[in-house]
């Protein structure tokens, strides 16, 4: 039998390959329901292989490809892949502390305000620049600050804002990118829950100085890992360009050579005139690239973002309608004037139910409904910001209430309906015993 086989051939039994192994059947209480993951059909895997036939190990064509495209879903005029969403937030404010940037420089001892109800690597860049995180609270059912909040803690030392748009639903971020603007502050958008939510019909991710995406599987498309930086500021993306390439000041693209036409022609710094461009280093930088697999995974998934967000919203509202009214949780909404693609259904267990998170969450778990709490809950409570220089301003009391009581379960395209149906009909089960039980 001949071996020989042609890309196409290959690719071909590749489908194949896929289709035979995606029989699963939902068995309730024995299939396990995961609160995120990631959806990949036999496209999926077929850009996967075809990339890894064709050796693209580093960055390349795919890549530039998937930048362009995330640019152009976004309306922004560039965007710059990462091997994370939390590097992504690393680059961006990072970027602001170049000296390149003049007076509008962040330099150590500056503030940055965020929430401390989130993920830590929104917060840990800030820390790792040197910069001062000055925590706000948060609104219990929507899990996003306010603007006046956000307002009530600029101080003179304040240069920035910071934040993540909750489980996918936004902040008011018109009123805050405002806010950013009448202050001469800088707006970090985090919106690596949040791809293809709306506020005031306007895409997340575009109200800010930057925008960064998380490509994890948990997110609304995937590399596997991965990230972006994204912005309308050319000379703010030319700073995510060169921390993310190792801080160089070549803009070379990977195997090319002398695009400026005057590689040997530099002198910067005190070097000799002449030295390679492509040695020259103007920024402290890192190594944060990606690579042509991950971006040709990324440009198959980036077509299915407007049914993966239809499915996201339909599960959410399947989840809200049938939990609506339920005793002792205080169920999620929307921001208003917003249309979120829903990362996950979050929960909180109010003071006066007749049962506990805990007790909740467990019959869920032995029923093979996978939770999450809401990230970090109160991230100065953990052990790796005891000692570090914070602010709070106005109390972190909601913060607290989720860090004992709140939790959420999955909306992810992955989900099937009667999956959907599954994980209701079981938190109602539970809230109904145990309220009859306590009367």
């Amino acid at each position: 039998m001949s071996t020989d086989l042609n890309k196409d051939e290959i690719l071909e039994l590749t489908r194949k390959y896929h289709q035979s192994n995606d029989t699963a059947k939902f068995v309730p209480g024995v299939t396990p329901i995961w609160p995120s993951g990631a959806a990949l059909d036999e496209d999926d895997r077929v850009a996967l292989v075809a990339a890894a036939l064709d050796m693209r190990i580093a960055a390349g064509v795919s890549a530039s490809k998937f930048e362009r495209g995330l640019a152009k879903f976004f309306g922004l005029r560039k965007a710059h892949l990462t091997n994370s969403g939390s590097s992504a937030n690393l680059l961006a404010t990072s970027a602001l502390t170049s000296r390149q940037l003049g007076e509008r420089q962040l330099r150590p001892g500056d503030e940055v305000i965020t929430v401390a109800a989130g993920f830590p690597t929104t917060v840990n860049p800030i820390v790792q620049n040197g910069l001062i995180p000055v925590f706000v609270d948060v609104d219990l059912g929507t899990y996003n600050t306010t603007v006046e909040r956000v307002a009530a803690a600029i101080s003179p030392r304040t240069r920035a804002i910071a934040m993540a748009h909750t489980l996918g639903n936004p902040y008011q971020v018109a009123e805050i990118a405002e806010l950013a603007e009448d202050h001469g502050l800088f707006l970090i958008e985090d919106n690596c829950d949040a791809v293809g939510s709306t506020y005031q019909g306007q895409l997340t991710g575009t109200f800010g100085h930057f925008a960064t995406v998380s490509f994890y599987p948990a997110h609304h498309i995937t590399t596997g890992e991965g990230g972006c930086v994204l912005t309308n500021d050319l000379k703010l993306a030319r700073l995510v360009e060169q921390l993310r390439d190792w801080g160089r000041d070549c803009w070379c693209e990977p195997g090319q050579d002398n695009t400026c036409f005057k590689r040997f022609d530099y002198q910067l710094g005190t070097l000799p005139h002449g030295y390679d461009h492509k040695y020259i280093f103007s920024e402290i930088g890192y190594n944060l690239k990606t690579t042509d697999l991950q971006a040709a995974l990324g440009l198959s998934q980036l077509g299915k973002l407007p049914e993966f967000g239809e499915a996201r919203r339909r599960n959410w509202s399947r989840l809200r309608q049938a939990l609506d009214g339920l005793p002792g949780l205080l169920l999620p909404e929307p921001t208003p004037g917003s249309d979120p693609s829903w990362f996950g259904f979050v929960l909180t267990v109010l003071p006066d139910a007749p049962f506990t998170r805990q007790e909740l969450v467990a019959f869920l778990e032995e029923r093979q409904i996978g939770t999450r709490r809401l990230f970090g809950g109160n991230l100065t409570r953990h052990p790796a910001y005891a000692g570090r220089d914070y602010r709070i301003v106005g109390g972190l009391a909601n913060t607290d209430i989720i860090t004992e009581h709140t939790f959420w379960v999955g909306v992810y395209p992955g989900l099937s309906l009667e999956m959907i149906d599954y994980v209701a009909e079981t938190i109602t089960e539970f809230a109904l015993h145990r309220s009859r039980r306590a009367k």
